[in-house]
């Protein structure tokens, strides 16, 4: 698996699948959710509200799949991750679940390329840092036991995260 980090927009990467930040109702919502549902059209809207009319909520830590809709990429993964409240309610294991479900469903579809956003940073406020770690560790895990997706990019949107991740990539 090659990993890669890539500062910019999520909605214009040229991936099999893009991972979308998602909030549990899955209608869309500010930062990364908004811009893919603002880039992807209605038809991403159409199939979340099929999705919730069948299962509910999506709960933090699991992910569901729909198409691209007007994007480059063939799906997307609504990826839900934990608020931070502490780091005392599983949080870190909610997170590292979110991307474990992601890939999985990465898989399913026969995505060989996969982009990631920073899960949990924005609103739901997760330490940056901490959570670039357990991305990390998380899509590491998984390449060793799967040896898929071909290709996993890490696309962060602002410098700071860019920072993070570069460091963190660069570590042995």
């Amino acid at each position: 698996m090659r990993l890669l980090l890539v500062q910019g927009d999520i909605t214009l990467q040229d991936a099999d699948a893009i991972v979308n930040a998602a909030n549990p109702g899955l209608l869309g919502g500010g930062g990364v959710d908004g811009a893919i549902h603002r880039a992807g059209g209605p038809a991403i809207l159409e199939e979340c509200r099929a999705i919730v009319a069948r299962i509910g909520s999506c709960p933090a830590g699991q992910a569901v799949v729909t198409g691209g809709g007007l994007m480059r990429a063939r799906h997307v993964i609504h990826a839900v991750g934990p608020v931070w409240r502490g780091g005392d309610r599983g949080e870190d294991g909610l997170l590292r679940d979110v991307y474990r479900s992601s890939l999985l469903l990465a898989l399913s579809v026969g995505a060989g390329s996969l982009a990631f956003p920073c899960i949990s940073t924005g609103a739901y406020g997760f330490p940056s840092e901490r959570a670039a770690r357990i991305a990390l560790e998380a899509v590491r895990e998984f390449a060793r036991e799967h040896g898929r997706p071909d290709e996993v990019r890490f696309v962060t949107f602002g410098p700071e995260d860019h920072r993070i991740y570069a460091r963190l990539l660069e570590a042995p």
